[in-house]
């Protein structure tokens, strides 16, 4: 049943991409006398410093630190550890991750949430100079959450399109250099023809409008690990998703060389009665990007998505066993905070625990990017699934 309804959806979204099928958009001379078009790909007076942005962030041995949880998200997270969630309780935490000495050998950017790009630490330090003095590029997420998408099956939209441009110049003005929007396909959920489309298009306004801010778009439909379903249908999706996507980023003129993408890894559903080896997992994922994501993308930022620390660490070493087209490492949140933030437990006297503790996520990811982890000495609590039903960000 799942290749006859996809199959559908394939059917379906082709008429809805350029309101017409893939055959017809393309043409005939017949009907369509040929003629000379230039279709210009414009990123403002910003190209350069994006195309630097995007190369520095996509630097050898180094990934992502994603900390842009909302409030009530990292409200939750200091909950775990009995800690209320009030704004010098979520201060002390991301002071802890963005003032670890050192995390700059393995980390060339750290996304923030709008709250955490304009705090500083106890000490009237701000976080973005604290990023800078390490050679860490500041990011901010700028969209405005999940929403139920109508006429959908159950699914969602991603909103903040509205006042972007203008919260985007502020986020430059105040030291941001990237951006990160993410969206959701679900495949429980079908996906739908519509779902699709509006993650995609949403996605390429979005990147549009943060290059001509001058700010280095992450784009990232994040395909659900929610499911029962099979890593053949998870490429299935994938390869439609990102389809869609780069048609909508070319419609709206992106520069592909400054952008970053945060994929999912393609995985079966974490309800399937099988596990795949990270050796699979890398072969369907790279399978899916070469298929669907031109050489112009310097870097791929995988998101964890609720795998373990060391799933998520042996997946990404098994990617980068031989050379690939683009810089492929990591964007992660939970995989590289999950052992700190239990070591850390909110007391002063545990801070540089929690810090070193980082720092070993952090190195055990860089050596991932370059190929060469081994999971020999992992501790247990890495290796803890952190999968949750229905996630919100």
């Amino acid at each position: 049943m799942a290749s006859v309804s996809f199959a559908k959806l394939n059917a379906s979204s082709s008429q809805w991409i350029g309101q017409q099928p893939f055959s017809q958009r393309q043409g005939s001379p017949a009907r369509f006398p040929a003629r000379r078009v230039s279709v210009p790909i414009r990123a403002g007076s910003y190209s350069d410093e994006l195309v630097h942005t995007a190369k520095s962030i996509a630097s050898p041995g180094r990934g992502i630190l994603a900390i842009d949880e909302s409030n009530a998200t990292c409200g939750k997270r200091l909950a775990s550890i009995g800690l209320d969630n009030t704004e010098p309780n979520r201060q002390a935490y991301r002071q802890l991750l963005l003032t670890t000495p050192g995390l700059g050998e393995y980390i060339s950017g750290a996304i923030l949430f709008e709250e955490t790009l304009y705090q500083s630490t106890t000490d009237g330090k701000k976080f973005v100079d604290c990023l800078l003095e390490q050679k860490i590029v500041p990011g901010i997420k700028v969209d405005k959450g999940l929403v139920p998408l109508p006429g959908s099956n159950n699914e969602s939209w991603c909103q903040g399109l509205d006042g972007l441009a203008s919260r985007s110049a502020e986020y430059y003005k105040q030291g941001a250099r990237f951006a990160k929007w993410r969206t959701v396909v679900s495949i429980p959920c079908g996906p739908s023809a519509l779902a699709v489309k509006e993650a995609a298009w949403g996605l390429a306004r979005y990147a549009a409008i943060s290059q001509d801010s001058g700010l280095v778009p992450i784009v990232e439909p994040e395909i659900l690990l929610d499911g029962d379903h099979t890593i053949e249908r998870t490429l299935e999706v994938a390869e439609k998703v990102w389809s869609e996507v780069f048609f909508y980023l070319a419609q709206n003129n992106v520069m592909f060389e400054g952008i970053l993408l945060k994929p999912s890894m393609v995985t079966p559903g974490a309800e399937h009665k099988e596990k795949a080896s990270p050796e699979t997992i890398a072969k369907y994922t790279l399978t899916m990007l070469r298929r669907r994501v031109p050489p112009a993308v310097p870097g791929i930022m995988f998101l964890s998505g609720g795998q373990s620390e060391v799933e998520a660490t042996l997946n990404l070493n098994a990617m980068n066993q031989s050379p690939n087209p683009w810089h492929v490492s990591f964007s992660y949140a939970r995989a590289l905070q999950n052992t700190v933030l239990k070591t850390w437990q909110g007391l002063p006297e545990n801070a540089e625990a929690g810090q070193k503790a980082l720092l070993v996520r952090a190195k055990a990811n860089s050596l991932a990017q370059l190929g060469k982890y081994s999971a020999e000495g992992e501790n247990e609590e890495a290796k803890k699934g952190m999968f949750v039903k229905g996630y919100t960000y």
